[in-house]
């Protein structure tokens, strides 16, 4: 293990993964309290449990580093090392009992993600992926597959609704290209477009937590992600995201959605 990530940052991931993993399992197609956050957004207890512990744990292990939830917000968020947390990515599909969610783990170092991990609790299924090293779903390698042209691909959107009205226009130009749209799953389509069976992920309006984890995990897998004008995810990235599972599909997919 190379570079900013050592031994311990990928042992306190995978502790915050299982952490995170029994809380919600736990909760997971129970009667819980739904409550609308000020995007009208829904939260439970099991999204503010799970990411309280893990910030327990981050302060526990690594008290000098950063921490940015989606629930409880910023704590030393100019550190060189900074974890971003979304203990469940797609609440929508967990308070309907659907097990396409999951909890995305990050670690950046002086604003890139060097680490990522996406976790899906219910299934048992993990994908690890760290700068300069292959990605891996529970200890076994894997690899985007590839797809010459957008009229092979399979696309990827959580849902048309959080686009803007232009580019609304630009999706509904690039959807118009690919063979087939699917919508749903979150972080989920992202990890399955790292192992092969999605081609491209197309999304508008995401936070740093919501991306930093998938970078690494989509970049070790062969792929790329970018926004939406084909630069590098940082944390000031503007949340607008296309990841591809070959790379060749990056230049004529973000035509279409900037035309």
């Amino acid at each position: 293990m190379n570079g900013p990530v050592a031994p311990p940052h990928l042992e306190l991931a995978h502790k915050l993964a299982d952490t995170a993993g029994t809380i919600l399992r736990r909760y997971f197609r129970q009667t819980l309290a739904i409550d609308d956050k000020a995007d009208l957004t829904p939260v439970t207890i099991a999204d503010r449990e799970a990411e309280g512990a893990m910030r327990v744990l981050i302060e526990s292990a690594f008290p000098a580093h950063g921490i940015i939830g989606e629930e409880q917000g910023a704590l030393r968020e100019h550190a060189d090392y900074v974890w971003l947390l979304d203990p469940i990515d797609g609440t929508k599909s967990f308070i309907s009992g659907v097990p396409l969610f999951g909890t995305l783990i990050a670690l950046t170092y002086r604003g890139s993600p060097v680490l990522g991990l996406i976790d899906q609790p219910i299934l048992r299924e993990r994908w690890i992926g760290i700068e300069g090293e292959g990605t891996r779903l529970n200890d076994r390698p894997i690899a985007c597959r590839p797809c010459g042209t957008l009229a092979q691909a399979t696309l990827f959107c959580t849902s048309p609704d959080m686009f803007g009205v232009e580019e609304a226009k630009g999706f509904q130009r690039l959807k118009a290209a690919v063979k087939l749209t699917r919508f749903g799953a979150d972080c989920y389509a992202y990890a399955l477009l790292a192992t092969g069976f999605v081609d491209l992920v197309v999304e508008a309006n995401l936070k740093p937590y919501d991306w930093s984890a998938l970078a690494p995990v989509i970049s070790g897998a062969g792929g790329s992600i970018t926004d939406w004008r084909g630069a590098a995810l940082t944390l000031s990235s503007d949340g607008r995201v296309i990841a591809c599972g070959d790379r060749t599909l990056s230049v004529p997919a973000r035509k279409l959605l900037n035309a």
